[in-house]
């Protein structure tokens, strides 16, 4: 998805935003119209439902914004913040406590964002790179929401479905004062990034209704892999011994917080 949004070139952000969630949209309606679900929701939902709508489209304009700006590998480790902060906002939304462990771990895994970030004001990449953990950020909000619906009994495509419409009407007064008629190629490329997205968007959302996010966060990191390999074959990205060093700090945290939380959900089975 992140590839397909940089080949799109120059247009708006919320531009990009608009079309990868109403394919998205459409996916998610196709799917409840040919299972016969309805729209139907529990109003005490309905909250959780605007909440997790809202910080996801925050995070896709912070992620995009710092897709377009930054070099691939750090938009996406950025980005991939959204895991651990999803077990932050989960001790929010599920009251499920965090250890003094998963702390220190979480605090690894943010001085490692900041070697991507590279805070100083004479930094000029330093805006999109905020604006790229502030995705992070959301997005790990979104997520938690999602394990908190689904808990609720919510339908996962129904989630989607509201995300991707609430995000799409977000849009709409961005794209009217700031439009730019897309080429057949960058149509093209956007219509794949949707498609890449509403895929993600189907299994992460499955992943978070039934899985607690400190078991599954750490196959979410395989993204890093995938985007560092085509920002360099495909836009030749190449990342600095910071961002390389953040890189790392960041998976060995997420590796650490995944073996901890299986050994310790272990330890509480038995």
């Amino acid at each position: 998805m992140s590839t397909f949004v940089r080949l799109s070139g120059d247009l708006p952000t919320a531009e990009k935003g608009f079309f990868r969630n109403f394919i998205a949209f459409i996916f998610a309606l196709i799917i409840l119209l040919k299972n016969r679900e309805g729209f139907s929701f529990k109003r005490s939902n309905l909250p959780l439902l605007i909440g997790r709508a809202l910080a996801g489209t925050i995070g896709i304009l912070g992620n995009f914004y710092a897709v377009d700006h930054l070099a691939l590998g750090d938009a996406s480790i950025l980005n991939k913040m959204s895991p651990f902060f999803a077990i932050v906002f989960s001790l929010i939304f599920l009251k499920e406590r965090l250890t003094v462990p998963q702390v220190a771990i979480l605090a690894g895994a943010f001085v490692g964002a900041m070697f991507v970030v590279k805070p100083s004001f004479h930094n000029a990449e330093l805006f999109p790179s905020l604006c790229g953990l502030c995705g992070g950020i959301a997005a790990g909000a979104a997520y938690s929401m999602v394990r908190a619906l689904g808990r609720r009994g919510e339908r996962g495509s129904f989630i989607v479905l509201f995300f991707s419409g609430f995000s799409c009407l977000a849009m709409i007064p961005f794209m009217i004062f700031d439009f730019k008629l897309p080429s057949l190629l960058q149509l093209l490329t956007l219509i794949l990034a949707g498609l890449a997205a509403a895929g993600g968007q189907f299994s992460i959302t499955a992943a978070y209704t039934f899985a607690p996010a400190r078991e599954i966060s750490i196959y979410d990191y395989s993204q890093i892999i995938f985007a560092s390999m085509l920002g360099l074959f495909v836009f030749g990205d190449i990342p600095d011994i910071f961002s390389v060093i953040g890189y790392v700090t960041i998976v060995v945290m997420a590796f650490v917080m995944f073996v901890y939380n299986k050994n310790r959900t272990d330890t509480l089975r038995s």
